[in-house]
């Protein structure tokens, strides 16, 4: 079974497209967002299990926003140099993990983590 949905939103469209085709095998449908705004209202639209969010699209309040208004939701954070710092802040501000947007698998892991088993 898998979880229903996921909003992605990323700087990059070529990483966008290729986040959207590995997560397309996990998850029943991936909508990919064009801004913070669209990302709020595709959450209220589908109700997402996970919100993968590009740190250079979407700022640590909007991360915290976020998870006020969808407690429910996973965000994972992604940035192309994310590191133990950027780590530490995204999840004070109430993100779930924060992966490098390079790893396809890390984020694939941290979006689906505690609802199913990742397949391996």
């Amino acid at each position: 079974m898998q979880p229903t949905n996921v909003v992605l939103l990323q700087s990059d469209p070529s990483v966008a497209q290729m986040l959207a085709a590995s997560l397309s095998n996990s998850f029943h449908a991936v909508h990919v967002a064009q801004s913070v705004d669209d990302v709020r209202r595709t959450m209220v639209k589908h109700r997402p299990y996970a919100v993968i969010l590009d740190l250079e699209s979407a700022s640590l309040e909007d991360v915290e926003t976020l998870k006020q208004e969808f407690q429910g939701a996973r965000i994972i954070c992604t940035h192309r140099v994310a590191d133990e710092e950027m780590w530490t802040r995204t999840l004070t501000a109430g993100a779930d993990d924060c992966c490098p947007s390079s790893d396809t698998r890390g984020i694939l892991s941290a979006a689906v983590r505690n609802h199913f088993p990742l397949a391996a």
